[in-house]
Protein backbone atom coordinates (compact mmCIF):
# COMPACT_ATOMS: atom_id res chain seq x y z
CA UNK A 1 0.00 0.00 0.00
CA UNK A 2 0.81 3.65 -0.71
CA UNK A 3 0.71 5.92 1.30
CA UNK A 4 -0.69 9.51 0.93
CA UNK A 5 1.31 12.80 1.57
CA UNK A 6 -1.11 14.86 3.76
CA UNK A 7 -1.07 18.18 1.94
CA UNK A 8 -1.06 20.13 5.60
CA UNK A 9 2.51 18.20 6.03
CA UNK A 10 5.45 20.62 4.68
CA UNK A 11 8.48 18.10 5.37
CA UNK A 12 11.51 19.35 7.25
CA UNK A 13 12.69 21.25 3.65
CA UNK A 14 9.42 22.68 3.28
CA UNK A 15 9.71 24.12 7.14
CA UNK A 16 13.51 25.33 6.51
CA UNK A 17 12.33 27.33 3.67
CA UNK A 18 9.55 28.42 5.39
CA UNK A 19 11.57 29.71 8.82
CA UNK A 20 14.92 30.51 6.52
CA UNK A 21 12.66 33.02 3.96
CA UNK A 22 10.82 35.04 7.21
CA UNK A 23 11.88 38.24 7.60
CA UNK A 24 13.16 38.09 11.28
CA UNK A 25 15.52 35.57 9.99
CA UNK A 26 16.81 37.76 7.42
CA UNK A 27 17.24 40.89 9.97
CA UNK A 28 18.98 38.75 11.97
CA UNK A 29 21.50 37.57 9.26
CA UNK A 30 22.04 41.51 8.21
CA UNK A 31 22.71 42.21 11.97
CA UNK A 32 25.10 39.68 12.78
CA UNK A 33 26.90 40.63 9.00
CA UNK A 34 26.79 44.04 10.08
CA UNK A 35 27.84 43.54 13.91
CA UNK A 36 31.06 41.62 12.39
CA UNK A 37 32.21 44.80 10.76
CA UNK A 38 31.34 46.79 12.98
CA UNK A 39 33.22 44.75 15.55
CA UNK A 40 36.79 45.22 13.38
CA UNK A 41 36.40 48.52 13.39
CA UNK A 42 36.45 48.75 17.03
CA UNK A 43 38.84 46.43 16.61
CA UNK A 44 41.01 48.71 14.56
CA UNK A 45 40.22 51.40 16.60
CA UNK A 46 41.41 49.74 19.79
CA UNK A 47 44.50 48.68 19.01
CA UNK A 48 45.79 50.79 16.65
CA UNK A 49 44.61 54.31 18.17
CA UNK A 50 43.91 53.61 21.33
CA UNK A 51 45.93 51.08 22.52
CA UNK A 52 49.36 53.23 21.71
CA UNK A 53 47.96 56.32 23.78
CA UNK A 54 47.14 53.51 26.77
CA UNK A 55 50.37 51.98 26.21
CA UNK A 56 52.25 55.25 26.18
CA UNK A 57 50.21 56.43 29.48
CA UNK A 58 51.22 53.31 31.58
CA UNK A 59 54.74 53.38 29.91
CA UNK A 60 55.18 56.67 31.65
CA UNK A 61 53.55 55.82 34.73
CA UNK A 62 54.89 52.24 35.24
CA UNK A 63 57.89 52.26 32.90
CA UNK A 64 58.45 51.00 29.75
CA UNK A 65 56.46 48.57 27.92
CA UNK A 66 53.02 49.92 28.92
CA UNK A 67 50.33 47.12 27.86
CA UNK A 68 52.41 45.48 25.81
CA UNK A 69 54.90 44.24 28.36
CA UNK A 70 51.87 43.46 31.03
CA UNK A 71 52.92 39.51 30.82
CA UNK A 72 53.21 37.13 33.89
CA UNK A 73 55.25 33.96 33.17
CA UNK A 74 53.96 31.26 34.81
CA UNK A 75 57.09 28.98 35.04
CA UNK A 76 60.06 29.66 32.62
CA UNK A 77 61.07 31.70 29.95
CA UNK A 78 62.05 29.92 26.59
CA UNK A 79 64.86 32.27 24.66
CA UNK A 80 65.41 32.42 21.27
CA UNK A 81 68.18 30.42 21.42
CA UNK A 82 66.30 27.50 22.81
CA UNK A 83 67.63 28.49 26.29
CA UNK A 84 64.97 27.98 29.30
CA UNK A 85 65.42 30.97 31.91
CA UNK A 86 64.25 30.90 35.43
CA UNK A 87 63.17 34.24 36.36
CA UNK A 88 65.04 33.10 39.87
CA UNK A 89 68.05 33.23 37.46
CA UNK A 90 68.01 37.06 37.19
CA UNK A 91 67.74 39.35 34.17
CA UNK A 92 67.85 37.78 30.80
CA UNK A 93 70.91 38.20 28.91
CA UNK A 94 71.18 40.83 26.62
CA UNK A 95 73.44 38.65 24.12
CA UNK A 96 73.76 35.18 23.53
CA UNK A 97 76.53 33.60 25.94
CA UNK A 98 77.47 31.62 22.10
CA UNK A 99 79.16 34.38 20.27
CA UNK A 100 78.35 37.16 22.81
CA UNK A 101 76.66 39.23 19.60
CA UNK A 102 73.73 37.96 18.96
CA UNK A 103 70.70 39.69 20.92
CA UNK A 104 68.51 37.66 22.67
CA UNK A 105 64.66 37.72 23.32
CA UNK A 106 61.97 35.62 24.29
CA UNK A 107 60.57 32.89 22.45
CA UNK A 108 56.46 34.03 23.42
CA UNK A 109 55.03 31.41 21.24
CA UNK A 110 56.99 28.75 23.65
CA UNK A 111 56.84 30.68 26.84
CA UNK A 112 53.78 29.76 28.98
CA UNK A 113 52.15 33.09 30.51
CA UNK A 114 49.20 35.24 31.33
CA UNK A 115 49.02 38.50 28.68
CA UNK A 116 47.59 40.99 30.51
CA UNK A 117 47.72 43.38 28.00
CA UNK A 118 45.44 41.19 25.81
CA UNK A 119 42.90 40.81 28.14
CA UNK A 120 42.62 44.67 29.01
CA UNK A 121 42.83 45.17 25.44
CA UNK A 122 39.25 43.14 24.76
CA UNK A 123 37.32 44.37 27.85
CA UNK A 124 38.47 47.94 25.78
CA UNK A 125 36.59 46.53 22.94
CA UNK A 126 34.04 45.19 24.98
CA UNK A 127 33.07 48.45 26.08
CA UNK A 128 33.51 50.51 23.33
CA UNK A 129 31.27 48.06 21.13
CA UNK A 130 28.28 48.17 24.31
CA UNK A 131 28.81 52.07 24.36
CA UNK A 132 28.13 52.61 20.62
CA UNK A 133 25.50 50.04 20.73
CA UNK A 134 23.72 51.69 23.97
CA UNK A 135 23.82 54.98 22.03
CA UNK A 136 22.60 53.30 19.09
CA UNK A 137 19.28 52.11 21.15
CA UNK A 138 18.86 54.57 22.50
CA UNK A 139 18.71 56.50 19.03
CA UNK A 140 16.75 54.23 18.08
CA UNK A 141 14.21 54.46 20.80
CA UNK A 142 14.33 58.51 20.57
CA UNK A 143 12.92 58.47 17.12
CA UNK A 144 10.62 55.79 17.71
CA UNK A 145 9.16 57.72 20.61
CA UNK A 146 9.26 61.08 18.51
CA UNK A 147 7.30 59.18 15.84
CA UNK A 148 4.62 57.78 18.52
CA UNK A 149 4.30 61.34 19.97
CA UNK A 150 4.29 62.77 16.55
CA UNK A 151 1.21 60.44 15.62
CA UNK A 152 -0.88 61.02 18.40
CA UNK A 153 -0.21 64.68 17.64
CA UNK A 154 -1.66 64.29 14.14
CA UNK A 155 -4.84 62.13 15.83
CA UNK A 156 -5.49 64.48 18.32
CA UNK A 157 -5.21 67.82 15.45
CA UNK A 158 -7.70 65.61 13.53
CA UNK A 159 -10.19 64.14 16.38
CA UNK A 160 -10.21 68.15 17.18
CA UNK A 161 -10.87 69.23 13.39
CA UNK A 162 -13.31 66.48 13.17
CA UNK A 163 -15.08 67.57 16.26
CA UNK A 164 -15.44 71.43 14.96
CA UNK A 165 -16.64 70.37 11.82
CA UNK A 166 -19.30 68.17 13.37
CA UNK A 167 -19.99 70.83 15.56
CA UNK A 168 -20.46 73.88 12.29
CA UNK A 169 -22.71 70.97 10.59
CA UNK A 170 -24.92 71.28 13.58
CA UNK A 171 -25.26 75.21 13.54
Amino acid sequence: MCKKKDPNKKGFFGEFKEFITRGNVLDMAVGVIIGGAFTAIVTALTSGILQPVINYIIGKIAGNGGLEAARTVLDHYVLSDGTIWYPTNGPIPAVSSLDGTTPISVDWSKTNYIDWGNFISAIINFLLVALILFLIIKTINNVHKAGVEAKAKLEAKAKDEKVEEEKKEEK
